[in-house]
């Protein structure tokens, strides 16, 4: 359903702006098991899709999971001004096409990002007003590495690698709005959808409040 100028309404009938929900941790906590069960629960969430460099992992799909670019494309995205953030991780692009997230939240709809705390903080310089960011953390390092080594899709290289870059990774947590440990995913898929809940109910994206309360007042 939506509003007369192409905005969801949100459970409460109030059309809204949508907004940019980032949830990023280091490889291996559980972001991406998180955004998942978001999009299989929450039907006004859509996936921003990224585009990156690096070749498709067994089970990705071209067009759902990223959309995989030659480097030149790559380059020339970011030459005319195409995408919203970008950042170049483990010898490869990875950035967020700025026209459907723009269209999207115009029309209420929610898009939620998987990217790392770069991405982040490039997307808080050109849309602070529209950012909730969530942190997700491990519940410890054994735990971290336990999971990057259950994938079985790493060399042991990259996997030390990449317990190395979550050292640095975590030193941003303060950077976010909200930080969640993953010490148990049902938990921690809770506490995600709190934070969407409270953020949705926010004054200043309910772009639809000034009109109830009009006619509220014209009742009374």
């Amino acid at each position: 359903m939506t509003g007369p100028v192409g905005q969801e309404r949100y459970g409460n009938g109030i059309a809204r702006r949508g907004l940019m929900f980032v949830l990023s941790s280091p490889s291996g906590a559980g972001k991406t098991t998180l955004s998942r069960m978001l999009l299989e629960n929450d039907p006004e969430v859509d996936l921003s899709i990224s585009v990156t460099t690096r070749a498709p992992r067994p089970g990705e799909i071209d067009g759902r999971h990223y959309r995989f670019i030659l480097q030149h494309e790559f380059d020339s995205m970011v030459s005319k001004g195409e995408l919203l953030e970008w950042a170049r991780v483990f010898g490869h692009c990875y950035g967020t096409p700025r026209a459907p997230v723009e269209a999207a939240l115009a029309g209420g709809r929610d898009m939620l990002f998987d990217i790392d705390w770069q991405g982040t903080q490039q997307l808080k310089e050109k849309a602070r007003s529209d950012l909730v960011s969530v942190f997700v953390l491990p519940p410890s390092g054994k735990e971290l590495e336990r999971r990057l080594r259950s994938r079985a899709q790493d060399s042991e290289k990259v996997i030390r690698e990449r317990m190395t870059k979550a050292a640095d990774e975590m030193s941003h947590w303060a950077e976010y709005d909200y930080v969640v440990v993953n010490s148990d995913l049902d938990r921690a898929f809770a506490d995600v959808r709190a934070v969407i809940a409270a953020e949705r109910l926010k004054r200043e994206r309910q772009t639809g409040l000034s009109g109830l309360v009009r006619k509220l007042q014209a009742q009374l």
